[in-house]
């Protein structure tokens, strides 16, 4: 086996997956559950100084993934105080408590929570163009805990921008990213907006925002040196490696929690040991940054027409199918052939074919 623990300031994890702030880490129980699936640390969810009053109904499954109106937690502070954080600290897994959501609520919350926590997880979900009220949600808490301040930043903003920001404002370190959106989908039956919230607008989340929650993690690592834990779409643990490579420190998850169960952190965890031991690395250490290190420094406009592995392609013809160029045919041998001519490389065979017979 893979070591696939990791070391987040004084937290050890024995691995990598934990649950994001949301409805699978609602209250104490859950965060048990969380440990029983194989989470490598808690999350638990946001709570404000009030409970949450979360229109109904607030997720469904959707073609484009999966939306939600939820908000912060529907217990209150002080149940969560007396009663869920000392359940949630039995779990004897780091926790890291979630609370939000302006710099004066943060301040308030911050030093009731410290004593629970290993670390917090600040939530703004603020989509302006402003650093300042991120920054000054970080200075709060700074202002009155000893422990390490990490702040949640949605997609909707500069990342490189808000990142550089919060590490200059004393945040340890960056989560990312939040749901998607606003965003609108409508019940065939009736008309009417999936959500119950006041406009019918929910945010997207599950493997619709992976990529953008990629493309946003991989920002944020290279504009900063505090840690970065990633958020958004990961489902397995290619995604989770993915993640990693981007150079993030650990991975959290939500959406595939809620659909499949809490069982998919230990699987996530798995699948991870799987592709390190498969691909001949001992740790996560000699894959983390692997993508800031091969970023390409220009763009390449050169045509590169894929290779057929001849051993591997078995004549499916879903990359018949899929090109645009007619420059794929399979010939008489149920092989694949590529028209070097008509190729215009843009590489969609590659990542359609399910054999790992096309490569560049």
């Amino acid at each position: 086996m893979a070591d696939i623990s990791v070391k987040i300031f004084d937290m050890e994890l024995e691995n990598p997956v934990m649950p994001a702030a949301g409805p699978t880490v609602k209250d104490g129980q859950a965060a048990h559950e969380a440990k029983e699936g194989g989470a490598g640390a808690i999350v638990t969810k946001t709570i404000s100084v009030e409970a949450a009053d979360v229109p109904r109904p607030n997720m469904a499954q959707t073609k484009s993934g999966f939306m939600n109106s939820e908000l912060w937690s529907e217990l209150s502070p002080k149940q969560w105080l007396e009663k869920e954080y000392p359940e949630v600290v039995k779990t004897e897994l780091p926790v890291i408590a979630g609370i939000g959501y302006s710099a004066d609520e943060i301040k308030k919350l911050a030093k009731q929570v410290e004593p629970f926590a290993d670390a917090l997880e600040l939530s703004t979900h603020y989509l302006g163009d402003d650093t300042s009220p991120v920054v000054e949600s970080i200075k709060a808490a700074k202002s009155v805990v000893d422990i390490p301040v990490m702040v949640k930043l949605s997609p909707q903003v500069d990342i490189t921008t808000f990142a550089e920001a919060a590490e200059e404002a004393g945040a340890d370190g960056i989560v990312l990213i939040n749901s998607f959106g606003p965003t609108l989908d409508i019940d065939l039956k009736t008309g009417k907006p999936l959500m119950g919230s006041e406009d019918g607008y929910g945010w997207l989340s599950g493997e619709a925002i992976f990529s953008l929650a990629l493309r946003c993690v991989y920002q944020a690592v290279a504009a900063v040196d505090i840690p970065v834990i990633a958020v958004g779409g990961i489902s397995s643990g290619e995604d989770a490696v993915k993640m990693i490579m981007a150079g993030a420190e650990a991975v959290q998850v939500c959406t595939e929690a809620i659909i499949n169960g809490a069982h998919v952190y230990g699987r996530i965890a798995e699948e991870i040991d799987k592709y390190l031991e498969k691909n001949g690395y001992s740790n996560l250490e000699e894959i983390r940054g692997l993508a800031q290190n091969n970023s390409p420094e220009e763009a390449n406009f050169k045509t590169i027409p894929p290779t057929v592995d001849e051993e591997a392609c078995i004549g499916c013809g879903i990359c018949v199918k899929s090109c645009v160029y007619n420059a794929i045919e399979i010939n008489g041998d149920n092989i694949a052939v590529i028209d070097q001519d008509s190729c215009e490389g843009c590489g969609l065979c590659i990542t359609r074919c399910d054999f790992d017979a096309l490569r560049l």
